[in-house]
């Protein structure tokens, strides 16, 4: 079962995002000023949640959790800068499937319950010591990697939309060319990121080479990282575009969500 602490903002993200539906396909401002409500209700009651609680990134709540938290602030800024645009629609399915995600946790990995300190590892608490910094870093690589697959399923209905020219009836979308921009500094800002945090990481597995070397969240992270640069790559070098990025944007999120399923060393008693 959810505990009920988690349930209260799963509830508020989800009353937001059936308002943000019922706004985008009965327009009334009402409506839109209601899933606001709503979404900063979760937002709040997250924070709360995760300030008590303690989100530790090497495990899976932990990460989910606070991933999803992120998304939440995106939700609300990039509404309050799009009003009238489909943005809640597209966001909150993924704040709700990563906060599942987070509260599935203790269930797909029994050793992660009781693993949080209230505020310790929250935010950023403790970056100055490498550990928490290869962990924040890789959150915000994972943050701008959402973002990029969001851009991404907008512009794969966007150009949907247009190519087989639909009523014009329905949400409104960002344009093509935004929308590709938004992949493409989405791109820009977190594989940076991503290959500092996985350098990082590399200097802590000197330390425990046998404890981190065939840990399967370790090498899907390896398999992360090339992929990531195959995509920068093919963005940037070859100047794909459209389509194709788009979907090569949605597999590397989907390796994401792979590698943060899977246990990571210090849930198995490892001490980075």
């Amino acid at each position: 079962m959810i505990p009920i602490k988690i349930f209260c903002f799963l509830a508020s993200y989800a009353l937001a995002l059936g308002l943000e539906l019922w706004y985008h396909y009965r327009p009334g401002q009402l409506a839109r000023r209601f899933a606001l409500i709503a979404g900063a209700a979760g937002l709040v009651a997250q924070t709360i949640y995760l300030v008590d609680k303690g989100a530790p990134l090497a495990f899976l709540s932990g990460s989910a959790l606070l991933l999803a938290w992120s998304l939440a602030i995106f939700y609300l800024f990039g509404s309050l800068h799009y009003q009238r645009l489909a943005w809640g629609i597209f966001v909150l399915p993924l704040v709700l499937g990563l906060v599942l995600l987070g509260a599935a946790g203790p269930l797909l990995h029994p050793e992660d319950q009781g693993q949080g300190q209230p505020g310790k590892h929250f935010l950023l608490v403790d970056i100055v010591s490498v550990p928490a910094a290869h962990g924040v870093l890789l959150l915000l690589a994972a943050v701008g990697l959402c973002v990029g697959f969001l851009a991404s399923l907008m512009y794969l209905y966007q150009a949907h939309l247009l190519r087989t020219k639909q009523p014009s009836h329905g949400p409104r979308m960002l344009s093509l060319e935004r929308l590709e921009m938004m992949n493409r500094r989405a791109i820009v800002v977190s594989f940076p990121l991503l290959t500092i945090g996985m350098i990082l990481g590399v200097g802590l597995m000197v330390d425990e080479p046998r404890q981190w070397t065939l840990d399967p969240r370790v090498l899907s992270a390896f398999v992360l990282w090339p992929t990531f640069g195959l995509l920068v790559y093919l963005r940037f070098a070859t100047h794909l575009a459209g389509r194709s990025i788009a979907l090569w944007t949605i597999v590397t999120f989907g390796l994401l969500v792979g590698s943060l399923i899977l246990q990571h060393p210090v849930g198995q008693g490892g001490t980075p």
